[in-house]
């Protein structure tokens, strides 16, 4: 008898265990129990753990909400960028995955072809749009990764982990001292105001590298 059950839901499965069990949980044969059938039958459908994560990978990428593009590259860069990194913490055990497994779907990939269209939208081409979109996209998943760290961390008091960091580094680490209670009560601003001070960033930097520009340096 054929499996009542699609590629479709196994996806779903998978990111079902992931979020509540952590990558660790996502086996075949929890996979298969979550879906009542053999772990042996699921090989019909994905043939590596690999291919699994991918699929999982995937099925968050295809949540990110993309905005309608309009005729403000800074205001649809930003759409797309706290979209995806909405999305990213909404399934936090997920993210070690989005930054290790390249899948070629375009699922996973539409919201990267938003992001980069709309920095291009603000006259970016070539090698400043590269630049550009390399820089938002790892501050979006730096940012979301740092968050996992903490919610993962022993030291689930800010207050208290910057207190900790503060002692250590007052006298030696000045610097570091002075940071710490910051980090503490600013963490929910980070993300916007970072990502503005690239936006920033991006409108104030000149732009040398026209495509004859990069043939000269053999780019």
């Amino acid at each position: 008898m054929r499996a009542r059950f699609t590629l479709a839901d196994i996806q779903q499965h998978a990111l079902v265990i992931v979020d509540r069990d952590g990558l660790a949980g996502l086996t075949m044969r929890s996979l298969a129990a979550s879906l009542k059938t053999g772990a042996m039958t699921l090989y019909n459908y994905v043939d590596s753990r690999e291919a699994l994560e991918e699929l999982v990978v995937d099925a968050v990428s295809s949540r990110v909400q993309i905005p309608e593009p309009t005729d403000d590259w800074r205001a649809d860069t930003r759409a797309v960028a706290t979209a995806m990194w909405r999305t990213f913490r909404a399934h936090p055990a997920v993210i070690p995955l989005i930054l290790t497994r390249r899948t070629s779907s375009r699922a996973s990939l539409a919201p990267a072809e938003a992001l980069a269209a709309a920095l291009a939208r603000g006259g970016l081409d070539g090698v400043d749009l590269f630049v550009a979109f390399r820089a938002v996209s790892a501050f979006v998943t730096g940012i979301a990764q740092n968050e996992l760290a903490g919610a993962l961390s022993r030291e689930k008091d800010p207050a208290s982990a910057a207190n900790r960091v503060e002692a250590l580094a007052r006298g030696a680490l000045p610097t570091l001292a002075e940071l710490a209670p910051v980090g503490a009560v600013f963490s929910g601003q980070e993300f916007e105001r970072g990502l503005t001070l690239i936006l920033n960033g991006i409108t104030h930097t000149p732009r040398p590298f026209s495509p004859h520009d990069q043939a000269e340096h053999g780019g």
